[in-house]
């Protein structure tokens, strides 16, 4: 009889921890299946209140689109040569702007990072000036940029690269926390210095991850460039805002397939060179 009861009791155990995985496969699903559908319940709240679903009103809007749509045809490139210089200002609007936020939010990372981090008090202002700068839309500190140092490429160089900063020191941060920790251990039981572990330890794993991160930033940062000039801060955008404010539709059209052509290389260049660098 003690040999039956022993032999039955594993067999017992067993059973009870599958029936215990079960049950917690089945919470799971529970809870993913009440996530999921609170989700999908706020998305369609969100888009009744802003009236999404109002077809009517959507319909009505559909015969001014064709109206514009006619006075848009044919693009009128008869000022394309005017556009060169500030196609320029755009480019290297966003260059320069990238170039200071990843200079910029290299370090900040680095203070933003829980395993680089000298304490939580340095980690939280940190964070918060990360939080910050992400919070504030480009277009808000290129207004208070114009105002400060007048109209030109420079105000959008400043909006945009402080607002990079926010968006490419966040992942920067999280691509440092996710590091692999046996270098980093390697390298204090070697007796480097922190600054050490974070030069021969940390950035080398995470640097294809930078480079990824500051090459999706540019292409951004290029095409939220074209829309700097609605504050005055030149480049493509201040053309294109000149022409609707103008009503010249048709070199509106132009000017939008020519930015459309630009962002496209742009783009084009951006996955060539994120290829070159793996």
């Amino acid at each position: 009889m003690s040999l039956f009861v022993h032999s039955d009791r594993p067999e017992a155990m067993m059973g009870a921890s599958a029936d215990l995985i079960i049950a917690r496969e089945r919470g799971k699903h529970a809870r993913s299946a009440i996530a999921l559908a609170l989700v999908l319940a706020i998305i369609i709240a969100s888009a009744a209140y802003t009236q999404l679903f109002d077809s009517a009103r959507l319909a009505r809007g559909l015969p001014a689109l064709a109206t514009l749509a006619r006075d848009m045809m044919p693009p009128d490139f008869s000022n394309a040569k005017s556009w060169l210089h500030p196609l320029l200002d755009t480019a290297a609007m966003s260059i320069a702007g990238t170039a200071m936020a990843v200079l910029l939010s290299l370090p900040l990372a680095v203070l933003a990072a829980r395993n680089t981090s000298p304490n939580l008090v340095v980690y939280g202002l940190a964070r918060g000036l990360l939080n910050t700068l992400r919070a504030i839309p480009e277009l808000i500190i290129g207004i208070v940029f114009v105002a400060a140092v007048g109209f030109g490429a420079l105000p959008g160089v400043l909006a945009l690269g402080l607002h990079s900063i926010g968006m490419i020191g966040k992942f920067f941060a999280e691509a440092i926390e996710h590091c692999d920790e046996k270098p980093v251990e390697a390298a204090l039981s070697v007796g480097a210095t922190p600054l050490q572990v974070i030069v021969h330890a940390i950035l080398p794993q995470v640097a294809p991850q930078l480079a990824d991160v500051a090459l999706y930033r540019w292409e951004y940062n290029f095409r939220a460039s074209t829309v700097m000039g609605m504050v005055g801060a030149g480049g493509i955008g201040f053309e294109l805002i000149g022409s609707l404010r103008l009503m010249q539709y048709q070199e509106v059209s132009a000017l939008l397939l020519v930015i459309l052509a630009a962002v496209t290389l742009v783009d084009s260049l951006g996955a060539g060179l994120r290829r070159h660098l793996r």
